[in-house]
């Protein structure tokens, strides 16, 4: 992992002004992976898109962390399925 695909946490916290209990909450219930080196947390540069959507449910639709812990857990599900669904079809493309 590269040190520079790193944003320190509470850079993020700044950036987006939010809370550093959100990011830590968010890296808690597993949506985002923090990273700890020596003292410093950092969340990977692969993590931030998630980040923001989640960020983004909490401020516009306030909804609250059990809330986007399920919607993540849905959203990847969906996600799943979508390659399954890809995977079958492309299987299926070889027998016609």
């Amino acid at each position: 992992m590269k040190e520079q695909d790193l944003i320190p946490a509470d850079v993020i916290c700044v950036q987006y002004k939010v809370e550093r209990w959100f990011v830590n909450a968010l890296g808690e219930s597993g949506i985002i992976e923090i990273i700890k080196q020596q003292e410093t947390e950092y969340i990977h540069c692969d993590h931030l898109a998630q980040f923001e959507k989640m960020m983004r449910l909490h401020r516009d639709l306030q909804i609250n962390m059990e809330g986007l812990e399920a919607i993540n857990h849905l959203l990847n599900k969906v996600e799943e399925l979508q390659k399954d669904n890809r995977r079958l079809k492309n299987r299926l493309d070889l027998y016609e």
